[in-house]
């Protein structure tokens, strides 16, 4: 989650906010100062609905952070670097760095947050209490309206699927149990399938029977944990089956390759037409990668100038081109493919010896999912 607002460090800790924090911010603002308020405590000023409304606010994002804080903590406690912590629409993400070293741990740090989110809640009911005592009528009810809120958080975090923390909850039960993290966290992410799909449902089932459309939010919800317990599905698959394989073993090799002095039409005519790619490396006349052409970045040129046109003026240059060594790890290099190109050129000394498409990765999965990684890396061959 890329964090648009940066907050500072709390324990050594980075913490930021994604912009959609600021929006939910203003409408939980809203709908408090010119709803809730009113409703439950007739007669004040406007600006008094608002002044409370904003500090319910500001308590609001304290203890949202508090829940990802005991995250953090606990997950430092049992020795996994926590690189940051960025809030945002649904809550907020502890990003760390490496894994739990036992279920026990897993379970913790999974457990940590609920509980954080509890003792908020207990503090604004004790809060609440006092203000009541206090005759502070707005206070009361605001801090009240805090406490539930907590209290929901922790229980919807505690649905047991990934990515909720009971998602966390159950992958650590079941590494425990079976003494397998991959098959833990396989059934965590299914949990979280049938969970978004179920909350998905309740939201469809409240639209069609009372004809509001408060259930959209339970809807969009469901959709968005099934989607991510999906993503997460996915992500398990891929670590499980890519790991230990390099990239030697998965690029297609030889690459095919265009020269930068080559027109693009005798290129088309000879390498493009005969070969059905839609990005190949350019070398210089010594062999030497000299950068990357697409197809569409061809198409830009006026077919009369295209006998006139080199591949070197239309290249992608090589400081912009993807370039990896063939001992890299497969599961390292999937962070090119958010790269517009999506193709990196496997290099040795400078000279391309394969390229990598997310291709090369998909049928590298299958394979490696059926018992075998053969080891394809050839010599590099220039047409």
């Amino acid at each position: 989650m890329r964090q648009n607002l940066r907050l500072g460090q709390i324990a050594g800790i980075p913490v930021g906010m994604h912009w959609s924090v600021l929006l939910i911010l203003i409408l939980l603002t809203q709908g408090v100062a010119g709803a809730l308020l009113p409703a439950a405590a007739a007669g004040y000023a406007a600006a008094a609905y608002w002044l409370v409304a904003v500090a319910l606010a500001g308590l609001f994002l304290a203890a949202l952070l508090g829940h990802e804080l005991a995250h953090a903590l606990t997950a430092r406690h049992f020795g996994v670097r926590v690189k940051a912590i960025t809030l945002w629409l649904l809550g907020g993400v502890s990003e760390l760095d490496g894994q739990p070293p036992h279920p026990r741990a897993d379970l913790l740090i999974a457990l940590a947050g609920p509980l954080a989110s509890l003792a908020a809640a207990g503090v604004f009911a004790g809060g609440a209490l006092l203000a009541a005592l206090a005759g502070l009528e707005l206070l009361h009810v605001g801090l009240i309206w805090l406490a539930a809120v907590n209290a929901v958080t922790a229980g919807f975090n505690l649905l047991p699927g990934a990515p909720l923390d009971g998602g966390r909850v159950v992958a650590a039960l079941v590494w425990w149990r079976r003494g397998d993290r991959t098959s833990a966290r396989r059934a965590a992410a299914r949990a979280g399938q049938v969970t978004g799909g179920l909350v998905a449902g309740g939201g469809l089932a409240a639209v069609l029977t009372s004809g509001s459309l408060n259930g959209l939010w339970l809807m969009l919800l469901g959709w968005f944990l099934a989607t991510t317990a999906g993503a997460e599905a996915a992500d398990v698959r891929l670590s499980t089956g890519l790991a230990g394989i390099d990239v030697a073993r998965a690029m297609t090799a030889p690459p095919v390759c265009g020269y930068s002095g080559q027109s693009i039409a005798g290129f088309v005519a000879a390498v493009a037409a005969v070969h059905p790619h839609r990005a190949y490396p350019v070398v210089d006349l010594d062999g030497r990668l000299d950068g990357l052409v697409t197809l569409s970045r061809l198409a830009t040129v006026p077919g009369a100038a295209r006998d006139s046109t080199r591949l070197a003026d239309v290249r992608v240059p090589l400081a912009r081109t993807r370039v990896l060594a063939p001992d890299t790890p497969l599961l390292g290099a999937l962070a090119v493919f958010g790269d517009p190109y999506r193709l990196a050129v496997v290099a040795v000394g400078g000279r391309p010896c394969g390229v990598l498409s997310p291709g090369d990765v998909r049928r590298m999965l299958d394979v490696a999912e059926l018992g075998g990684a053969p080891d394809r890396s050839r010599g590099a061959e220039i047409v």
